[in-house]
């Protein structure tokens, strides 16, 4: 079995929070609406690891593990007026959109914050550190999530 692919997918707690996706256990991560997060979320592979990043809070920062479990879900808050996510461009003949399911594994011990992460890595280790970058998904290298895990690893 290969090893998985590390990414790091964020979410603003007023909208999905670790403590909602605890409880829910599994969800779709849905509602991502930029081409290149959708691209890389596109890569993804069954079995692949995920950091939970909390966004648009103090302090933003990873919060929790996830594992994601199923691939190219057509994303259904593209189709839905009331959502939004709807997007009057997409059809369910060629949808533009799509998602993948997540199940929960482990929420952080504390926060790893958006100000730690700049002092352990520069913006070549991780893009999530680079100024201007704004992508609701993006990959981590092996290395670099191992180190990030060491940090938010429940004992």
């Amino acid at each position: 079995m290969t090893e998985p692919n590390y990414w790091l997918m964020k979410s603003e707690p007023d909208a999905y929070s670790i403590d909602t996706f605890k409880r829910d256990g599994v969800t779709l991560w849905d509602g991502i609406r930029n081409y290149q997060a959708r691209n890389f979320m596109r890569r993804m592979k069954i079995g692949d690891k995920v950091f939970f990043y909390h966004s648009n809070c103090k302090p933003p920062g990873i919060v929790g593990f996830m594992e994601v479990i199923d691939l190219k879900i057509v994303d259904p808050t593209q189709f839905q007026k009331e959502s939004r996510y709807y997007d009057p461009k997409s059809s369910q003949e060629n949808p533009r959109w799509d998602c993948v399911k997540v199940k929960y594994l482990f929420k952080a011990d504390k926060c790893l914050s958006l100000p730690e992460l700049k002092i352990l890595f520069n913006e070549d280790e991780l893009l999530l550190v680079k100024k201007g970058n704004r992508l609701s998904i993006i990959p981590v290298e092996k290395k670099i999530a191992k180190l990030i895990l060491e940090k938010i690893k429940s004992s």
